[in-house]
Parts: C-alpha cells; sequence; structure tokens
C-alpha cells in the first residue's frame, strides 16, 4: 500500500556539491520530510505551520560548491530544529518553504502572536499592581 504525496522540492545532503549522501530531504505542501540512512532509516518530518523561523547560511566552501544550509525551527516537539545541509540554492529553498508556511498557517487558522517587550522599564507594570 502506497499514498502518493505531491512532491514540490526534493533534494539530497550534498558532499563537494554532488549528491553523494543517504540523506534525503522533500517538502510537500504541508510537511517538509528528512529520512537518513542507507540500511537503518529514520524518517522524520516538521508539519509547515509549526515552522517559526527560517535561516539560511553559506560558509565560503558552500559558496564554492553552490549549496548552502537552511535551518528551520518550529514548534515540534521530537524536531525543534530541522537542519537540511549543503542544500542546492539555498536562497530559493528557504523562500519555497516561508511561502508554504505562510500558506499553511493561513489555511489551518494558525497564528503565533510574538510578545515584544524591553529590558528598560519592564518593571513599571508590576509598579502598578502594587498600588
Amino acid at each position: 500500500m502506497s499514498i502518493n504525496i505531491k512532491c514540490l522540492w526534493k533534494d539530497r545532503k550534498r558532499h563537494l556539491g554532488l549528491p553523494l549522501s543517504f540523506t534525503r530531504y522533500q517538502l510537500s505542501e504541508d510537511r517538509l520530510f528528512v529520512s537518513e540512512g542507507f540500511l537503518n532509516i529514520k524518517d522524520d518530518e516538521v508539519l509547515l505551520y509549526r515552522v517559526r523561523d527560517i535561516d539560511t547560511r553559506r560558509s565560503l566552501w558552500q559558496r564554492i560548491f553552490g549549496v548552502g544550509t537552511v535551518t528551520v525551527i518550529s514548534s515540534d516537539k521530537t524536531m525543534p530544529t530541522l537542519v537540511l545541509k549543503n542544500i542546492k540554492d539555498p536562497v530559493f529553498v528557504k523562500e519555497l518553504i516561508h511561502k508554504q508556511v505562510e500558506e499553511m498557517k493561513i489555511q489551518r487558522r494558525v497564528r503565533f502572536g510574538e510578545i515584544m517587550t524591553t529590558d528598560v522599564g519592564d518593571d513599571d507594570d508590576l509598579d502598578d499592581m502594587d498600588n
């Protein structure tokens, strides 16, 4: 029995710019998958509506080989940080993930509120409560 999942993007972890790895990444409309291993395979996924932040990094060596690293921070309990190492065109992948994350949050009506505070004068509110 097989379930077909529509794939928007997929790649492998690369070494010297070549996909010579048993770590595979895949993006669907609602999830980001990572599969690691050859004999013993570990599969994990992050639901896109749980993604909180996406980061892209490219070292000098990664830029030479045309790859980079995308880090996805989520509120997922089993995999709060998902690192897509040495993938081709990391800026494009980051934007693609961002677009899908926003679409899933709108579709599921999920919004994470951010609390904005400053270190200076934060205790003023506590003083008012004492009176």
